[in-house]
């Protein structure tokens, strides 16, 4: 899952960039409002985390362009301020939820992953197909024969196909969406990490497999 991280504050910015990366999203981190609304206007992302009180364009300014746009891609903002007014006016201009500063990393968590909930079609932080239990808060792969902690890629991969099972998905894709545009790794480590995937199926007994479309992508089938 990829979210983009907006906050002015670099060493703040740093911090909550650790947290998440180690909590297996991947992270882009910009440092102005004018900057958030430009890599917002890609549609590259699962959710977003906007600071209000930031330079060239608030949060509010940047939440509000984007929703005017059309764009549903979940809110989180984060600020100072604690006044219920703020709170209203940021949830009325299309915040999904709400944080002040400061705040506990695992309430930060907790949050991110409600509100992109909806997005990834999971019940209670689950992601299940066939004999195959994903759990996104432990990063879990589970089934009848036991399970396993995923990697960080590993886990984002599989999120992405057992939240969109049947449907292809491009080794571009992946590689924008988990890589991201700015990393010097190659294309075919998609190949790598699916092979990855594939192994650590079989070592589950799992139903379901990862299918190739030569030239197209990958998707999950059951068996």
């Amino acid at each position: 899952m990829r979210l983009l991280l907006a906050e002015d504050e670099k060493e703040l910015s740093r911090a909550l960039t650790a947290i998440l990366v180690r909590n297996n999203y991947s992270v882009d981190a910009v440092y102005d409002g004018e900057e958030a609304l430009a890599y917002l206007n890609s549609n590259n992302y699962d959710g977003a985390i906007l600071d209000i009180m930031m330079p060239k364009m608030d949060g509010l300014s940047v939440l509000r362009k984007i929703r005017n746009q059309g764009n549903p891609v979940p809110i989180l903002l984060l600020t100072a301020k604690s006044e219920i007014d703020d709170k209203v006016e940021g949830l009325d201009a299309g915040a999904n939820d709400y944080l002040t500063k400061p705040f506990a990393a695992k309430e930060l968590l907790a949050r991110i992953r409600a509100m992109t909930r909806e997005n990834t079609g999971a019940v209670n932080s689950y992601l299940q197909m066939g004999n195959l239990s994903l759990d996104l808060a432990s990063f879990t792969l589970s089934s009848p024969s036991g399970s396993l902690r995923l990697a960080n890629k590993e886990f984002q991969m599989l999120e992405m196909m057992m939240g969109n099972p049947g449907q292809l998905i491009s080794s571009e894709h992946f590689f924008e969406r988990i890589w991201g545009y700015d990393s010097e790794v190659e294309l075919n480590v998609v190949w790598v990490y699916i092979s990855y995937l594939r192994k650590k199926l079989t070592t589950l007994n799992a139903n379901v497999q990862i299918k190739a479309a030569r030239n197209a992508g990958y998707f999950l089938e059951e068996t």
